[in-house]
């Protein structure tokens, strides 16, 4: 009991000469979250940095010509829009799309979103830009469709045909 007062103190001291920043700053990054792809015949796992909002991947792969191996684990690093973000609060979210092989990127402090996957052909994660639906509303109401939009949504509501 006496040594978590002692330690209670000490870090109330360095927080009262500034030092509680620097300190803070390592135990923060490196805070992930991971989700798997909701695709259900693939065995992809994704990763976010909460923090910085970098987006990476692994997954299993089979050693070609190796008799009673094991595997290896496939990753995949950050490229394009799935790199390091604006610092904020980000996490991962899979669809429950059966066949979707990627999941959303989203900032819990904005309410921004982009979609990343892997793009085998670059052999990196990618994300689209990312979006904010209430701003998209907002100049919509003021401009009308983006280019290139059907409307409001192109998707047919649920269970209904198209």
């Amino acid at each position: 009991m006496r040594l978590t007062t002692l330690r209670s103190g000490f870090r109330t001291a360095l927080c009262a000469g500034g030092l509680c920043a620097a300190l803070a700053g390592p135990a923060v990054a490196g805070s992930y979250e991971f989700v798997p792809a909701p695709q259900i015949d693939l065995n992809r796992v994704y990763r976010v940095d909460r923090v910085t909002g970098e987006v990476t991947s692994c997954q299993y792969g089979l050693r070609e010509g190796a008799v009673g191996s094991v595997g290896l684990t496939v990753c995949y690093g950050a490229g394009e829009g799935a790199s390091a973000q604006v610092a904020s609060e980000y996490g991962l979210v899979a669809s429950r799309h059966t066949r979707e092989a990627g999941v959303f990127r989203v900032n819990y402090r904005t309410g921004e979103m982009s979609i990343c996957y892997v793009q085998l052909q670059k052999e990196a994660v990618v994300c689209t830009a990312q979006a904010n639906p209430a701003a998209i509303g907002a100049d919509e109401a003021a401009t009308g469709p983006s280019p290139g939009r059907a409307g409001p949504s192109a998707t047919p509501p649920q269970g209904a045909r198209p």
